[in-house]
């Protein structure tokens, strides 16, 4: 961790030369293991040249695996061929498979909720699945205008933010379809990767104009020492907040947030389609095919 001075090159402590390309790695939480993937997903010993085990699934590239946080044994990936194969590094099997429509980037376990996992999907939406069950989501995650890219939960495991190729960033409630905040600027282009820090106030995110951006968890949260009465105040407001939501005016304020106009354009268009959709309407210059929820995803 303790870098060189200036001028003086960089030699790396160890280094692992494979036969495929490596496309994604992820490091055990508590032993000196470490798994990447590639063609399969290897398991490597920190100390050693040759993997302990390798484990495959198909023959798609794998484009991301994330060790579980809480059962450290088991590990997920994410392939092009649309599926997610879950793994247990103590059989070195692979355990399941769901296939969905359509390529799904990057998958994050709760770690909170050893057996809950949200994955990031190439069709703008988030999908949150009990691995016990797999037969549908437990949740489908909405308002994501393009593909998604990334995903990290918050520690407290109540919430997630997402990156997207419309260029902003969302956080949802694990429990709702619907995002509570969204986090833009006229600057940032294609946001590629994001994550949540430790202490659960802060994201950060980076994006192709090649800059990271740190944002606050809650955006009206005021940083720095409370005083005993801006903390009652705060509570106070919190809870004001709380018993009024459901109030008409007081929702639609809460609710209220600002969108770029390619955002909000494409908002109009997709509540358009889906509409046209339902009432089984078929329109050729948008090509919309009404698909049964039942069918989107189905596990083996």
């Amino acid at each position: 961790m303790d870098g060189p001075g200036y001028g003086e090159e960089e030699e790396p402590l160890h280094t692992i030369l494979g036969k495929t390309v490596y496309t994604g790695i992820d490091h055990h939480w508590k032993e000196a293991v470490f798994a990447t993937c590639g063609q399969q997903v290897d398991i490597w010993d920190e100390q050693r040249t040759n993997p302990i085990c390798s484990m495959t699934w198909g023959f798609d590239s794998i484009s991301s695996v994330k060790f579980n946080p809480i059962e450290t044994f088991l590990l997920g990936s994410c392939a092009s061929d649309r599926n997610i194969v879950l793994y247990d590094m103590r059989q070195s099997t692979p355990l399941k498979k769901v296939i969905l429509d359509m390529r799904t980037n990057t998958i994050c376990w709760n770690p909170m909720e050893a057996f809950i996992f949200t994955a990031a999907n190439e069709d703008y939406n988030l999908y949150t699945f009990d691995m016990r069950a797999l037969d549908t989501p437990l949740m489908v995650h909405m308002d994501h205008v393009s593909a998604v890219l990334d995903v990290d939960y918050s520690p407290t495991g109540k919430e997630f933010v997402s990156a997207s190729f419309d260029k902003s960033i969302r956080i949802f409630p694990l429990d709702k379809s619907r995002s509570r905040e969204v986090y833009h600027t006229k600057r940032m282009q294609h946001v590629i990767c994001v994550k949540w820090t430790s202490d659960s106030k802060y994201i950060m995110c980076g994006s192709d104009e090649m800059n990271i951006r740190l944002w606050k968890a809650n955006a009206s949260e005021k940083l720095g020492v409370l005083t005993s009465r801006e903390k009652a105040a705060k509570d106070y407001n919190q809870k004001l907040k709380e018993k009024f939501q459901h109030h008409p005016q007081i929702k639609r304020i809460a609710r209220h947030r600002h969108l770029p106009k390619s955002i909000y354009s494409q908002i109009q268009e997709e509540r358009i389609m889906r509409s046209s959709s339902t009432k089984g309407i078929r329109f050729e210059a948008f090509d919309v095919i009404s698909v049964p929820f039942s069918d989107f995803s189905h596990s083996y």
